[in-house]
């Protein structure tokens, strides 16, 4: 069974930017095992087998995207703020201060950048809720009860 990725249009963009990046490395990455290749025995060659082991990296990155993209659902902004859903950004305030998140899929998670996952434990935590209810998200640091003070 095939894998369902949620991402927002910006995500998408982003995957596309990397997937051309990497597809445009491929050209150099040959010249360089086809320079390699004339040092002579492979097996203790080097350069050979640094150019290789990039080949395979980015080769295996543009399969991920590829995958991705291919298996993509485009998270929409949600319709109505009325509970938190994959798309939300969510205003949280507690006695630690406020914090703001914006609820995305597991591919575009970013926690310093905001951006949590739906499947972390903040984001089970606020999956559903509404305007005004009280979270408690734990942490390996610690447990902090927060309210959602408004969903975008």
């Amino acid at each position: 069974m095939k894998r369902q990725f949620f991402l927002t249009n910006d995500g998408v963009a982003e995957l596309k930017a990397e997937l051309e990046d990497l597809t445009s490395q491929r050209g150099p990455i040959a010249e360089r095992i086809k320079s390699a290749r004339e040092f002579g025995d492979l097996a203790e060659n080097a350069e050979y087998s640094a150019a290789r082991q990039e080949q395979e990296k980015v080769e295996s990155r543009i399969a991920e995207i590829e995958n991705i993209l291919q298996n993509m659902e485009i998270i929409t902004k949600p319709k109505g703020d009325s509970k938190v859903q994959l798309g939300s950004t969510v205003k949280l305030k507690g006695e630690s201060g406020t914090k703001e998140f914006q609820v995305v899929g597991t591919v575009e998670a970013d926690p310093l950048n905001g951006k949590i996952s739906d499947e972390s434990p903040i984001g089970k935590a606020l999956m559903g809720k509404k305007h005004g209810e009280a979270v408690e998200i734990v942490t390996p640091a610690e447990t902090t009860t927060y309210t959602i003070a408004e969903i975008k």
